[in-house]
């Protein structure tokens, strides 16, 4: 099988996230949930993709669709399609599988994942992080990544 076929099966649907997360539970491996827009891919989230990847045996990775994007930072965005999103992150090879939504916050995909540790960039207090009570009433950790000083999307933009 070539690589872009092997990165384009690591999107999940609903439908073969099931199965997996069956097996998964069955091996009794630890699974990893962070989310973003990811809109222009840069240092900060390869960071905390990576030490979020570190802290179980499996990373998820739920991006907002166009439609959320668009809703959540305006008309102009995102810059790149859900899919070349998509795509892009699922060629890490430490991510397991990419999910997207539709919901403006992955609340719902939460809740069918019912991950082990729920993982956001420093920029978030543990209270204002959707989904953390769900995953700390489960035994579940919810932990916060320090930002890379000065990287993100709307900066790269405003350059």
């Amino acid at each position: 099988m070539d690589k872009s076929t092997i990165t384009a099966q690591k999107i999940l649907t609903p439908h073969s996230l099931a199965s997996k997360l069956a097996y998964w539970r069955f091996k009794q491996y630890k699974i990893v949930f962070t989310n973003g827009c990811f809109d222009i891919l840069h240092i900060g989230h390869l960071e905390t993709l990576q030490k979020a990847a570190d802290l179980g045996d499996i990373l998820l990775v739920g991006i907002n669709t166009d439609a959320s994007v668009k809703r959540l930072k305006g008309e102009k965005r995102p810059i790149m399609t859900e899919n070349h999103r998509a795509l892009l992150l699922s060629a890490f090879y430490f991510v397991h599988h990419v999910l997207l939504f539709e919901e403006d916050t992955p609340l719902n995909l939460i809740k069918t994942i019912q991950p082990d540790v729920l993982v956001k960039g420093g920029d978030y207090q543990k209270h204002e992080i959707v989904g953390a009570d769900i995953v700390e009433q489960k035994g579940g950790q919810v932990i916060t990544i320090p930002l890379v000083p000065n990287i993100s999307t709307t900066k790269i933009l405003n350059q």
